[in-house]
């Protein structure tokens, strides 16, 4: 078994399909830690507000087979592919970290967890003592380290039926 951390984030419908990801992430791999969710500005174009978390799980599935996993619960939510990479969605599953490995394709570590303050404050809140694989500094060390006025980042209380 590995140790999955998946980004989730949604600017249309948010909370429902956040809900939708949450609830079959369950039903495919069980045991589901969540972070806390949080309202983020739109980066790199005009749009909605998203809502961003991140989930952990355990599975025995190759990264590979957890991005077709993912695509499937992309359809659920009626995503909508091709054009420009930066705009409004229903729903974005990527896949952060797969336990300690790099790997190119897919990237593993995913570059969000560091790049983005709304992939990283939700994954080190959840995983403070997670040891980045390439800088072997926790989460909570990069999360103190981030330039934190990058953008707003407001958390938002919503509850998750896991069932």
């Amino acid at each position: 078994m590995t140790r999955v951390y998946v980004g989730i984030g949604s600017n249309l419908r948010p909370e429902q399909n956040l809900q939708l990801a949450i609830r079959e992430l369950a039903a495919r791999y069980h045991q589901l830690d969540v972070s806390p969710v949080y309202r983020n500005p739109a980066v790199g174009f005009d749009g909605d507000d998203f809502l961003n978390m991140v989930a952990a799980f355990d599975c025995e599935q190759t990264p590979e087979q957890l991005l077709e996993s993912f695509e499937q619960i992309h359809d659920l939510a009626s995503r909508v592919r091709g054009g420009d990479r930066l705009v409004s969605r229903t729903l974005d599953i990527d896949l952060l970290l797969y336990g300690d490995r790099i790997q190119d394709k897919p990237p593993l570590p995913r570059e969000d967890v560091l790049d983005y303050l709304f992939v990283l404050k939700p994954l080190a809140e959840l995983a403070p003592n997670l040891r980045h694989p390439l800088t072997g500094m926790t989460m909570a060390e990069h999360l103190a380290a981030k330039q934190c006025a990058e953008h707003r980042l407001d958390r938002v209380e919503l509850g998750f039926a896991l069932s």
